[in-house]
């Protein structure tokens, strides 16, 4: 009995503090959609209440004008091919530190996890003076190509643990049915390591879309800026309209949060399927 009650006793804090953070979550976020339905007097007034009347014109205006579908495409095109070129990248990397012996490899593979220790920001003015001087500043690759570089260490580490619970005897087969270690690695290999693949593309495309400081840093071109840039630039235009920012934050942040709720299943099995194989 005293095991019973302590077990709902811990099973009730659990879900006191779940809801707590549920509730950190969705007040911000019911807040800013709410926000963009109401005008600066209403939010002055009655900033927590429903809005009246409803004034969907703040969201109409920014989705009917370039300001915010240029900055979409533009953190659209960046995230996909962060995405393609980290994972291409990263697994190859991973099958080679997963499934090859040879003198060093360990020592290498460190290197790849030290780079978790690296902060970003450390590195921002010695990457902006390379990135001038490749000519690189106003170009998609001045963000993609830093982007993949520093997503390596996490996404090497994630593929090569998963890599490492494919069976020998898998590739021992495909080897005798005349595979080469690339045909091996591309035909079956990543065909088998698709929940993990998949975290790390979820990861990617969150991360990149995210991203603040590399883009605001290498594009000064307006028609370049992706969405948390121009998120900040219109936020600084329009400092006075409280209730048209809070609008175009929430229709920034939608493209996320749906592909996030979308990819939400594969980013937990990939997860626990790396766990439980580990």
């Amino acid at each position: 009995m005293s095991t019973r009650r302590d077990t709902k006793v811990r099973h009730f804090w659990l879900h006191v503090v779940a809801i707590a953070v549920g509730l950190g979550i969705i007040v911000p976020v019911a807040f800013g959609v709410l926000g963009g339905f109401k005008d600066n007097g209403q939010l002055s007034t009655n900033p927590f209440g429903l809005p009246d009347p409803w004034v969907p014109e703040n969201y109409t205006i920014i989705l009917g004008s370039s300001g915010f579908w240029r900055p979409m495409f533009n953190s659209t095109l960046i995230a996909l091919t962060t995405v393609v070129v980290l994972v291409l990248v990263a697994s190859m990397a991973a099958y080679v530190f997963a499934r090859f012996n040879f003198r060093g490899r360990e020592v290498l593979y460190t290197l790849f996890a030290a780079g978790l220790m690296f902060p970003f920001t450390v590195a921002i003015l010695p990457l902006f003076v390379l990135l001038r001087e490749l000519s690189l500043l106003n170009s998609p690759l001045g963000v993609i190509l830093p982007q993949v570089a520093f997503g390596l260490p996490m996404t090497v580490i994630i593929l090569r643990s998963f890599f490492r619970t494919i069976p020998g005897e898998v590739e021992e087969a495909a080897i005798l049915d005349g595979c080469t270690p690339f045909g091996f690695f591309w035909r079956i290999l990543l065909p088998m390591a698709r929940p993990a693949l998949a975290t790390v593309s979820v990861l990617s495309v969150v991360a990149s879309w995210n991203n603040f400081m590399l883009p605001l840093v290498v594009f000064t071109d307006p028609s370049w800026w992706t969405l948390p840039v121009a998120v900040q630039q219109f936020q600084g235009q329009y400092a006075d309209d409280t209730a048209r920012v809070l609008a175009y934050v929430v229709l920034a942040m939608l493209p996320a949060l749906a592909f996030y709720a979308v990819a939400e299943r594969q980013l937990v099995g990939g997860l626990a399927s790396g766990a439980t194989k580990g």
